[in-house]
């Protein structure tokens, strides 16, 4: 090859390398950057006592100027990130080659070399994977930035668009996500804290390694007093007090699924709006600690043998506020949630509805019923005990769970009735006007369920659940957008289409003498189990004057238990997480934690139950009690209500 061919082939290399670039040039997406921010919804979430315990959704704070970062904070991400940021013209080549040093002595990746122009140029513009194109674009955008913007500009810019773990983008969103407080109130030991999230913020977030992001933010103020930011006597007084996020460590199942309820009851009543906002919500910590630690210590103790798998429970308030939510045994798992999103067949619990629309066409507690073989369309319904015992009160076939009984009733009152009943219960779902209604065939929810029981506990036509106190935004005075209203149905002291004494009369006498004695814990209380057919359900459904309760047991996909009734395990894990919430709240449990104030279901002075011996079957009919002593407990019960 001749000189000659020589200087063509370099022509044609520089040209070919020339076109490149400009091609690449041509092609940089400098609009996309600085475009829309692609803002949605962002939740922080508050307890009952205001004190943070969940976010969802990305949490980007307000867009900062410079002028609202504090200098610590800017001379701490400088000091870790890029130290000689201001001297630079985008790019390091000290820097560079000081990582790649580092990172063959290391045999893998240490260190990385990019400027902080460089991460802006990558979060602002480029897609994450790494090509040739992609790493020659970053360059061109590194000068292009330092071209239009100030060295300040870059720094802000970047900080507020970079991740910082947990769900939050920009400074000023992870200082109210780890911190609950706008960057303007940051600690110096918390400003050195985030800016050591930088480099590894999903491993390092307080809320997941908050011993890792301690350690990261010593390393960050030995930097700044290396970069002259800090003496030595102010890192060790930063040390001394090392930061704490607001948020508590890693939000347990229970808590993620009711997170995941709210955001979706947020999203129900504000649309798609887009902005960062705290929810106040009903969510009560130590309550939901300890329905936690009730239901997964029975399920240990009893699934295997009961071929259980599942479980869920909700605790409210008669007016509706939800404290508890367990959704599931395995929020990492599976976040399918089971007490709002499963539909599953309640068995006797639905007996509810049955026995209030027969009360409503004039039928009283002392009304008698022959519980005898029926057949209807060719279905025979059958009893839980295979026998049946002839003349029985209503009293008593409820508090038995009779299912021959109940069906009489739905057919007497008519199963239209009956489902009207429910639809204003706030029972959902496909309520179909078949035969097999009355034993709970259709398929409702735990939350509505329990609702529907808080209702007769409250004295009103129907509770609506609820999480969300209030709404509001973040940011400036966090102005309420929403407040939660109960529904006019909702209202204490209107005319009841239904007779509620007659009703608690019928479910305090199911846990003194029925098939919920296994729930009974010293306190008068009402409740009703239910068990749907070949066991694939068991449900228990109970309140005091204080708290409405549900509980259901089941596997995911139906699968039938090993004789698992609503009168055993669940009736038991009710019965722990209620005496539980007495012995941690006191005599009168929600009225701090919920903020309301308990209801008369019964007079103070009325003595505690006491509870009787628990029956190896608590779902199996008792023997028939002598009529006259029923009389005398029902007229007993009556004379205490309101």
């Amino acid at each position: 090859m001749g000189f000659k061919d020589v200087v063509i082939l370099c022509l044609s290399l520089i040209l070919a390398g020339f076109l490149t670039l400009a091609y690449f040039a041509y092609n940089l997406p400098i609009s996309d950057g600085f475009g829309g921010d692609g803002r949605r919804m962002s939740l922080l979430l508050l307890a009952a006592d205001d004190e943070a315990f969940g976010s969802r959704g990305k949490f980007r704070g307000k867009t900062l100027g410079v002028q609202d970062i504090p200098a610590d904070l800017m001379h701490a991400a400088v000091a870790i990130e890029d130290r000689r940021f201001y001297s630079h013209i985008g790019i390091d080549p000290r820097g560079m080659a000081r990582a790649a040093l580092t990172n063959l002595m290391a045999g893998g990746i240490r260190q990385g070399g990019s400027t902080i122009t460089q991460q802006l140029a990558k979060v602002m513009f480029l897609s994450p994977e790494r090509t040739l194109r992609r790493k020659l674009q970053e360059l061109m955008l590194a000068f292009w930035l330092e071209h239009h913007l100030t060295k300040d500009e870059i720094l802000v810019r970047y900080l507020n668009s970079v991740y910082f773990g947990a769900g939050a983008y920009g400074v000023d969103g992870a200082a109210r996500r780890y911190f609950n407080k706008p960057v303007q109130g940051l600690t110096l030991s918390e400003a050195a804290m985030l800016a050591g999230l930088i480099r590894s913020p999903s491993y390092l977030a307080p809320t997941r390694n908050l011993t890792a992001a301690q350690e990261r933010a010593e390393v960050v103020l030995g930097a700044m007093v290396r970069t002259g930011h800090l003496t030595e006597e102010q890192a060790a007084a930063a040390r001394a007090e090392p930061a704490k996020p607001a948020l508590p460590p890693d939000s347990s199942p229970g808590a993620n699924y009711f997170a995941d309820w709210i955001q979706t009851e947020t999203r129900r009543q504000l649309g798609s709006l887009s902005a960062d906002l705290a929810v106040e919500t009903t969510f009560d910590p130590e309550l939901q600690d300890l329905a936690e630690r009730v239901v997964f210590e029975w399920l240990d103790a009893e699934g295997e043998r009961g071929n259980v798998d599942q479980a869920g429970l909700v605790a409210m308030t008669a007016d509706g506020a939800v404290l508890a939510m367990v959704g599931g045994l395995d929020y990492g798992s599976s976040q399918f949630n089971r007490a709002t999103q499963a539909r599953r067949q309640p068995g006797s619990v639905f007996k509810l509805a049955v026995y209030l629309a027969a009360f409503d066409a004039g039928l009283r507690p002392d009304s008698m019923f022959v519980d005898e073989p029926l057949e209807i369309d060719g279905w025979r319904p059958e009893n839980y005990s295979g026998d049946y015992r002839g003349p029985v009160s209503l009293r008593t076939a409820f508090a038995d769970s009779i299912n021959t009984v109940a069906v009489q009733l739905a057919e007497q009152v008519g199963r239209d009735r009956v489902i009207g009943v429910a639809r204003r219960l706030g029972i959902g779902g496909n309520l179909r006007p078949v035969a097999s209604l009355a034993l709970g065939s259709a398929e409702v929810t735990l939350l509505e369920m329990t609702a529907a029981y808080a209702a007769i506990a409250a004295g009103v036509q129907r509770v609506e659940p609820f999480g969300i106190r209030a709404i509001r935004g973040v940011h400036g005075r966090g102005k309420v957008i929403h407040r939660h209203k109960p529904p006019p149905d909702q209202r204490r002291g209107a005319v009841l289409p239904w007779k509620r004494e007659e009703m608690v009369d019928l479910l305090m006498t199911t846990m003194r003498a029925g098939t919920g004695r296994a729930a009974a814990f010293g306190r008068p209380a009402a409740g009703k189990t239910g068990t749907s057919q070949d066991y694939r359900d068991a449900w228990f459904v109970g309140f005091t004057a204080d708290l409405v309760v549900g509980v259901w047991v089941g596997n995911d996909d139906a699968r039938p238990m090993n004789g698992v009734t609503g009168g055993g395990l669940p009736a038991r894990i009710w019965r722990d997480f209620m005496e539980g919430t007495y012995a941690v709240k006191g005599a009168t449990p929600v009225a701090a934690s919920a903020r309301t104030k308990p209801l008369a279901i019964v007079k103070a002075d009325t003595p505690p139950l006491t509870p009787p011996p628990r029956p190896a079957d608590a779902d199996a009919a008792p023997s028939e009690q002598p009529k006259s002593g029923i009389d005398r407990l029902g007229q007993a019960l009556r004379s205490i209500f309101d």
